[in-house]
């Protein structure tokens, strides 16, 4: 039996968790009704400008020169170096792709300096609303997928609790931009499905000792084999946890605009998975009645028993 380095009755606090969880998720719903979700240009249509200065420019700089040419609804980003800015122009400002690829540019070198044009994108409203529903059911299918594979490799009560586990933390993800304001673009719907990985990678672990440990331990109580699974592994759980947010941490505070929305969503999602494993996904297994008798095969008559 592994080494228990923890003693925590985890599931003592499970019930004043609980309730953090649903507070959390209610917040969370009501800032996507309430609130809606900010929808970057990749999902409300728009036109991208990136161009390319001589010399590393102030983001105030450009967005002024922008604004001073008809363009104040035009959202400004730096595009991996300080002298590239990635000009976002949300649909419904008059003019052609071309037509305000051409104003950016005048804008943009009104003061003289020579800009280069990189690239210009469109996309259109429809082909927004697609990307939408693409991402929503890409969440959904990558949710449900996950719940037969856990269904399949444990039992189909685990898969109960790792489907909720998935959609709280997901919930809580998407309602933090919502309610905070963030950019909801495609990088953000990338960042809620790494989450989602991550977050059943560290949910098996401790479903995976879950099992190993109820032979183990016969005539303990599934509250007790729960406790003692989450308690051996939660050295690796901290480790992991910690390392993914420290190498975050840095991506939010200094990896810049263009992937900020990204690095923020994800250190909030690891988070709440992190808590998920243990107050959702594991404390789920409880209420459906799981006991050693469902996990220890059954001896065949006639045969020989150690």
């Amino acid at each position: 039996m592994a080494q228990q380095t923890f003693k925590v009755d985890f599931m003592r606090y499970a019930p004043v968790m609980l309730a953090l969880s649903g507070v959390l998720v209610l917040v969370s719903i009501l800032a996507l009704a309430v609130r809606g979700l900010n929808f970057g240009i990749d999902f409300t249509g728009g036109t991208l400008v990136e161009v390319q200065y001589p010399a590393p420019v102030e983001l105030p700089q450009v967005q002024a020169a922008l604004s001073g040419h008809g363009l104040e609804g035009a959202v400004v980003q730096y595009f991996g170096t300080r002298s590239e800015v990635l000009v976002r122009i949300p649909a419904g400002m008059a003019g052609s792709t071309g037509e305000l690829s051409t104003r950016v540019l005048e804008a943009l070198g009104s003061g003289g300096q020579n800009i280069t044009l990189q690239r210009v994108e469109f996309v259109g409203p429809q082909v927004g609303d697609e990307l939408v529903t693409n991402a929503a059911l890409a969440l959904l299918y990558a949710v449900l997928a996950i719940g037969a594979y856990v269904a399949f490799r444990f039992e189909y009560r685990f898969a109960i609790g790792a489907v909720v586990s998935l959609a709280h933390d997901a919930i809580i993800t998407v309602g933090f931009c919502a309610l905070v304001g963030l950019e909801f673009d495609l990088t953000v719907v990338a960042a809620v499905l790494t989450v989602i990985g991550y977050s059943i990678n560290d949910t098996v672990v401790i479903y995976d000792r879950i099992r190993e440990n109820f032979p183990r331990m016969r005539k303990a109580s599934t509250r007790e084999v729960i406790n003692r699974s989450v308690n051996e592994t939660m050295t690796r759980t901290i480790a992991t946890t910690a390392t993914v947010v420290l190498a975050l941490l840095p991506l939010v505070l200094f990896g810049g605009d263009a992937i900020h929305s990204f690095s923020l969503a994800m250190l909030i999602g690891v988070l709440a998975g992190a808590y998920s494993t243990i107050y959702v996904a594991s404390w789920s297994l409880l209420p459906t009645g799981l006991s050693a008798r469902d996990m220890i095969a059954p001896v065949k008559e006639g045969a020989q028993t150690p």
